[in-house]
């Protein structure tokens, strides 16, 4: 039977919590429940959980075009709240994958793809932040990959008032199963 992975975007103390550099605030700190519970179901049921993480060198390029962020071995670039106890609970089950990841797009030279095919995976679940950002794009790489794609409306959040609109451009565009 084909696995399932979900993919966790981007949970940051830098992009959710009140003082991250570039945080999507309350919208992004009242998903980690949802999120928490995916992933303990995902484990449970014997498929994949990816925390996929941006990890930017202090001098990283990226930085002229967005505040720095997520530079790697910082607090901003843990994961947030009750999600990274979750994490260092599971971090060693042979089913939980850290990948990071330097683009927007998840799949981007991160090997996560081979990664997921190797493992038998199908399909892929998409939570996190931004909406309009890093999970459209991680979205479109997924797609790009040959993975069928959905995107759980009640696990993503944004900083801007395009989130609905690029749901319904993911579904459009790529397919994406959109679960309310």
């Amino acid at each position: 039977m084909p696995k399932e992975a979900l993919l966790i975007v981007d949970m940051s103390e830098d992009f959710v919590a009140d003082n991250g550099t570039l945080t999507v605030g309350k919208p992004g700190q009242v998903i980690v429940p949802y999120i928490k519970q995916l992933a303990t179901d995902f484990l449970s049921k014997g498929n994949i959980v990816v925390v996929s993480m941006d990890a930017h060198q202090p001098d990283d390029s990226h930085f002229e075009l967005w505040p720095p962020h997520n530079v790697v071995n910082t607090k901003g670039q843990q994961l947030y709240g009750d999600l990274d106890t979750w994490f260092q609970e599971n971090k060693d089950h042979e089913q939980v994958i850290y990948s990071p990841k330097t683009n927007y797009n998840a799949f981007f030279q991160t090997g996560l793809a081979d990664e997921l095919r190797e493992s038998g995976v199908e399909k892929v679940h998409i939570v996190g932040v931004t909406t309009d950002i890093c999970v459209f794009l991680t979205t479109g790489g997924a797609d790009a990959e040959g993975f069928k794609t959905t995107v759980h409306k009640q696990g993503v959040a944004t900083f801007t008032d395009l989130g609905e609109t690029m749901l319904n451009h993911m579904e459009r565009c790529f397919h994406t199963e959109i679960i309310e």
